[in-house]
């Protein structure tokens, strides 16, 4: 085996997980605009494939001006040994092998604190991400983005084949996540994405503290990100290897969440509440209770349905006319950007499960007050409705009519 200083190994960084705003002169080799990390554990049968793939895209969007990092947790089937025997053949590639620590989000932090790059980027080892869809992160990066992430859940993004299951998983998750750290996880479409770049200068001496696998919540968290840009991509399903989706990388989404809400610091922007927007959508919502208790009389005093069936159907009637005017008033300026019977579709049934939670919540909130606290049951349906339409309208507002800094 040749001994060649083109195929040693990187140094594993130590200390704090924190980026430099300069890269390290004891590392760098010289200095490039973009530095991909790619971090691995068992993904000996796909690392060549993925070098190949990405360092032929690269080379052509940016000749010798980038670097692949791809950073190996020991893997059983020495993947990283199967990377560092390619580094004869592409010379953007350098391969880091942790062997004291272990874990998906510190990788990339220990990556990114080898890398020489200006912009910094993570993707997975597995297929899963279409590399392709890197050109077109780095072309909104180019046009002024901070970060730009690969999103599963705006228009040219899907998952190829996810059961139900899964799919009520993600979904729920990001509904929690909006709950615990709105101003956080609202930015983004897609927060458990593990594909993104991000400018160096925006998280450079911050201090990380990740816990599992999604660390870009962590650098919306603790970065200084102003502008952010998602470009839609269709997740694959893997090729080779056994997938590391457990119920346990759920569990550590929602713990990450809570240490950044209790005792991590949140670097975030100064965002006002859309107080004209939410007046706009309190009236559609006052108009409906008066489409719903007419529709309610019709069905009752006109029509003689039961009494169940007739204040199911107003109240779904009631959903209908508050959707139709909200799509064409409340948030007009998005539904504009997402023209089309399918998008429209969308965006109605995820309205109809929020307004069903909040049905339910309201319910809750009544009895709270009145069972538990001794509130007037009046009094405490009036709280629970005022509680419930801003509910209403901040999960709408991020989930249904998604309205972000996007640029």
């Amino acid at each position: 085996m040749r001994n060649d200083l083109s195929r040693a190994l990187l140094s594993v960084p130590s200390g704090a997980l924190e980026v430099p705003s300069v890269p390290d002169p004891s590392l760098m080799t010289r200095s490039v605009y973009f530095s991909l990390v790619v971090p691995t554990y068992n993904e000996g049968k796909n690392i060549r494939q993925i070098v190949e793939i990405l360092s032929r895209l690269l080379d052509q969007a940016l000749p010798n001006d980038y670097e692949l990092i791809v950073v190996d947790d020991d893997s059983p089937d020495r993947t990283w040994e199967i990377a560092q025997q390619l580094m004869s053949d592409y010379p953007q590639l350098r391969v880091m092998r942790r062997q004291t620590e272990r874990g998906l989000s510190t990788a990339v932090i220990r990556g990114w604190q080898a890398a020489t790059g200006q912009v910094l980027g993570v993707i997975d080892g597995d297929l899963q991400h279409p590399p392709e869809v890197l050109i077109q992160l780095l072309q909104t990066i180019d046009l002024g983005a901070d970060l730009a992430v690969g999103s599963r859940h705006i228009e040219g993004g899907g998952t190829s084949d996810w059961g139900f299951v899964r799919r009520m998983l993600s979904r729920g998750a990001q509904l929690l996540g909006l709950i615990i750290l709105p101003h956080v996880i609202g930015r983004v479409s897609d927060p458990m994405s593990g594909y993104f770049m991000v400018r160096r200068a925006a998280i450079a001496e911050c201090l990380m503290q990740p816990f599992g696998y999604k660390i870009l919540i962590e650098v919306l968290g603790r970065g200084n990100v102003r502008e952010v840009a998602e470009v839609g991509y269709v997740f694959q399903e893997r090729q080779e290897g056994e997938s590391k989706v457990t119920w346990r990388q759920y569990v550590e989404y929602l713990l990450h969440l809570a240490k950044l809400r209790s005792r991590g610091r949140i670097s975030r922007l100064k965002e006002k509440f859309p107080i004209a927007r939410f007046l706009r959508f309190g009236l559609v919502g006052f108009s409906g209770v008066f489409v719903d208790m007419a529709v309610f009389y019709l069905l009752r005093a006109q029509l003689g349905l039961p009494i169940a069936r007739s204040t199911i159907l107003s109240a779904e009637v009631a959903v209908i006319n508050n959707f139709f005017w909200n799509d064409l008033w409340t948030f007009i300026d998005v539904s504009r950007r997402q023209p089309g019977i399918r998008p429209r579709l969308k965006r109605f049934l995820k309205f109809n499960i929020i307004c069903l939670a909040g049905i339910i919540l309201q319910a809750l909130l009544v009895s709270l007050l009145h069972d538990a606290f001794g509130v007037n049951e009046f009094a405490s349906k009036l709280v629970a409705i005022a509680i419930v339409t801003f509910w209403n309208f901040w999960i709408n507002l991020k989930l249904s009519w998604r309205v972000t800094d996007l640029k």
